[in-house]
């Protein structure tokens, strides 16, 4: 039936990683075939009943069960149904009343039994007989909990993979159990809480949500504990040392509840908690090619917990600068940690970064710049986007839940058409593109610019016009967006971003 995979706690109690579930589902089977023979005094039933005890209790050197000790300690944070389990187990009784998954099974369980019972009088003994001699269940026992994990994402190749979130709960759930009823009580709200934040505004490629709390909270304590490597470690291993002593802390969780409100405040746009310049570099941040950037601002926010305004916006500005830099010199998710991790204590501490290893020669960014096709798919296309329409102190950030696509102002099926370009590479530059609204660029994206002014504009009436003061102006005042256009824009965009990172003192 499987293998059962456990490792030895300290309290030297079998803590069962994988095969909970059909350890639950033998005790609950098993606990309705004792309550279905009753108090049968014939000895084939009275021997079967005694082996269902030893599964079931603790017994003493007589065989005779201990029924208030049961061999199953069922630890979880859904703390009300392991009761009902328990209870179960215990009493041998459900009512329609307990809805939990437990309570419902057992009750399957035993309408099972009574019609096999009544279909086939005396078949039971011999089933029962048959589950206890024949019914196998493999188990690996591991020296540790680490190497069980490990154990575990081998084999189990059928079902959905233990999350590491799901590992560091378990620890804290420990650690809170320890302290009493109430702080386990309490906990099991707080993660619950602390889920929902989590669920709501992270969205990584591979992690949980909650995953990816831990992830950033990790960079804030490599930092904190001066790391040496710049090769960063496993999150799963990072946690797991000392035997998850990071985890058994009242100061951690509250650390994790302090970030998770600072992204929810992020990501929701707080205008209690920052102003709107210090949002529109976050929303530019936001389209950055790779994630460092949350990880960066993660260790700043948790190392000087009380944001100065100036400080903070002078650091967005630099590592956004930094960030779009790299993309574009030196693109590639391992190398953009360096920069970042050499200046890791002045993050930590608020102090100005300054990235004195990785400044760039203006002639090679310039060169770089030229180089790169910005093809839609690109991530530093869209973040150079975002980057140059917010440059404009006047534009406003687009409502939240607001999906943003990359525009062509010359459409690519006009293109395709009328053939107006001498370079048809000049479709795919950064002075033929901008955002806009994925409502309107379904409308427009196939129009020349003068179709596609009512798009840009609206119609003062139901359609709405576009946030994008960029494409608002071109609606304005030109007639059409033609090669010249492209190609003066495209050195406009470049020479901005050559002035930026020069402000920033990124350049040579």
């Amino acid at each position: 039936m499987g293998t059962i995979l456990t490792f030895k706690n300290a309290a030297k109690e079998f803590e069962v990683i994988d095969g909970q579930q059909r350890i639950v589902t033998f005790m609950l089977m098993l606990r309705a075939f004792y309550q279905a023979f009753g108090s049968a005094q014939d000895e084939s039933i009275k021997n079967v009943r005694g082996k269902i005890e030893q599964c079931l209790w603790h017994t003493d050197e007589d065989d005779k069960p201990d029924k208030e000790s049961l061999k199953l300690k069922y630890e979880v944070i859904a703390d009300e149904e392991s009761d009902e389990l328990k209870k179960i187990l215990t009493t041998g009784n459900s009512t329609p009343k307990q809805k939990n998954n437990y309570a419902v099974n057992y009750r399957l369980l035993q309408r099972w039994i009574a019609d096999l019972n009544n279909e086939k009088p005396g078949y039971l003994l011999y089933l029962v007989r048959r589950i206890l001699n024949n019914c196998v269940l493999l188990p690996i026992e591991a020296d540790s909990q680490n190497t069980a994990l490990r154990i575990f994402t081998t084999l189990n190749d059928r079902g959905r993979p233990l999350d590491d979130a799901d590992i560091f709960k378990a620890q804290f759930y420990k650690f809170y159990l320890k302290r009493g009823t109430i702080a386990k009580n309490k906990f099991v709200e707080r993660w619950k809480d602390l889920s929902e934040l989590c669920n709501k505004n992270f969205h990584p490629r591979k992690d949980t949500p909650v995953d990816d709390l831990f992830r950033r909270y990790m960079y804030y304590l490599l930092a904190k504990n001066e790391t040496k490597n710049d090769t960063f470690p496993d999150m799963r291993d990072y946690y797991e040392r000392n035997g998850y002593k990071i985890l058994q802390s009242d100061e951690t969780f509250r650390d994790l509840e302090t970030l998770a409100k600072f992204w929810d405040d992020v990501i929701n746009r707080n205008e209690e908690r920052f102003s709107p310049r210090i949002l529109r570099r976050l929303y530019v941040l936001n389209w950055a090619p790779y994630n460092i950037w949350t990880y960066v601002v993660s260790i700043y926010f948790m190392g000087v917990r009380e944001l100065d305004e100036e400080k903070f916006f002078n650091f967005l500005n630099k590592i956004t600068a930094m960030t779009l830099m790299h993309a574009i010199t030196n693109p590639g998710v391992q190398s953009i940690r360096r920069p970042f991790f050499v200046e890791f204590q002045n993050i930590l501490r608020g102090r100005p970064i300054e990235f004195k290893s990785f400044k760039q020669e203006e002639r090679f960014l310039r060169d770089r710049l030229r180089d790169i096709k910005f093809s839609n798919s690109r991530a530093v296309t869209g973040s150079m986007l975002a980057w140059w329409i917010f440059r404009d102190a006047a534009q406003e950030l687009p409502p939240l839940g607001t999906e943003l696509q990359i525009e062509h102002i010359l459409a690519k099926k006009w293109q395709e058409l009328h053939h107006e370009l001498e370079n048809p590479d000049a479709l795919e530059f950064l002075g033929n593109k901008s955002l806009l609204e994925k409502r309107i660029n379904i409308r427009a994206s196939d129009y020349r610019l003068f179709d596609k002014k009512i798009f840009y504009l609206g119609d003062g009436k139901s359609k709405q016009g576009t946030f994008n003061l960029e494409l608002q102006r071109l609606a304005k005042t030109r007639y059409d967006f033609t090669e010249r256009d492209i190609l003066d824009r495209n050195e406009k965009i470049f020479d901005a971003f050559i002035e930026y990172l020069r402000g920033q003192n990124l350049l040579l």
